[in-house]
């Protein structure tokens, strides 16, 4: 049966609206899976001039459809452009420690920077979407992890204690400056996104990585100000974030007003019991622990699977997949069998 995909799906399924059928969604999928599936060689041409990266979306878009996804989950990095970044991930000195560094950080200077590396791909993106698809996704990256990329997470602990005022003010300017970057990405292409999305994670296995007060004071009132822009374009608001983070969610529900939430690992809770707990008052995207998707074959996962599904495959609001993501160490065999499961479920 051909496939025929329909935005709507994933849009309803983040408005925690029962949908016309069970829409797959994932965070992000490697391209290592992508060309093996497609037997075509093009990750690389995201790289070039507007030619290849049109020819980049038109493979890209041509993968999701063929899988089955009703959407394409695509975002340019944010961090990526940040003069002196990388503390997030690379050993580093921090670009910011000091006030000093702090008042002198080009902040004004990011979003053009942004714009400037990333309207390429986004007009390319725009041009390649079939009829039927949108996008998921935006500007990448969160508050939290854009902080830690100037300030590196020990350094930011430790400026917490000894510098109060600057843990503030640090992320009171990133929160600032995504305003203005969202605004800018939903001036141009709100209509090509069917859910608008920020990645954040702010958990480990036990507990968010700052306190619960500081994610409530200094986080979540700049995700309530990304919702409220994505909300005035009419969008859904879609928040990845990994880890235990229990103890902030009613905030991020009820203060920040996400329309939905992503990520699941089944050694903090597995899906059902965040459906259980939230699917009254948001959508839920997730379901297969990434662990499991390694380990099981295909008669184990359809099993696993059908299990979760039995659980919460009527409910309003859900998008299926993994709970995290699918990267390249996945094997792509693994991937596949997911795939068939879950359309097989669904039965296209």
């Amino acid at each position: 049966m051909k496939f025929v995909p329909d935005y709507m799906n994933l849009t309803d399924a983040a408005y925690n609206k029962k949908t016309k059928r069970l829409p797959l969604y994932e965070h992000s999928i490697s391209t290592v899976h992508m060309e093996r599936i497609l037997n075509k060689k093009f990750a690389d041409l995201i790289n070039g001039n507007y030619d290849d990266k049109l020819e980049y979306f038109k493979w890209l878009c041509e993968f999701y459809k063929t899988m089955g996804y009703d959407t394409v989950s695509f975002e340019v990095a944010i961090r990526a452009v940040f003069p002196g970044g990388g503390a997030l991930d690379k050993h580093i000195t921090p670009a910011i420690s000091t006030r000093e560094d702090f008042n002198r950080y080009p902040w004004d200077e990011i979003p053009e920077l942004f714009f400037k590396s990333a309207d390429e791909s986004y007009r390319a993106l725009k041009q390649s979407l079939p009829n039927g698809m949108k996008m998921v996704g935006g500007p990448g990256y969160g508050i939290f992890e854009c902080v830690q990329d100037l300030t590196g997470y020990m350094d930011l602990c430790i400026m917490s204690y000894e510098d109060p005022d600057l843990y503030r003010d640090v992320f009171l300017g990133m929160r600032k400056l995504f305003v203005k970057i969202w605004k800018g990405f939903l001036d141009k292409y709100s209509d090509m996104c069917a859910v608008a999305r920020m990645g954040d994670d702010l958990g480990y296995k036990s507990n968010t990585m700052l306190s619960a007060e500081d994610v409530r004071m200094h986080i979540v009132p700049g995700y309530a100000d990304i919702v409220s822009l994505a909300h005035s374009y009419k969008l859904p608001f879609l928040l990845h974030s990994c880890g235990n983070i229990f103890n902030v969610m009613d905030e991020i529900i009820n203060v920040a007003k996400i329309n939905a939430k992503h990520s699941n690992e089944d050694q903090i809770a597995p899906f059902p019991v965040w459906v259980e707990k939230y699917g009254d008052q948001i959508g839920n995207f997730g379901g297969v622990d990434a662990d499991v998707l390694c380990r099981m074959d295909k008669a184990e996962l359809k099993e696993y699977i059908t299990d979760v599904l039995s659980k919460v495959g009527d409910k309003n609001g859900i998008a299926f997949g993994t709970g995290n993501s699918v990267p390249d160490y996945v094997p792509t065999q693994k991937y596949i069998n997911m795939i068939e499961i879950v359309r097989e479920y669904r039965k296209g």
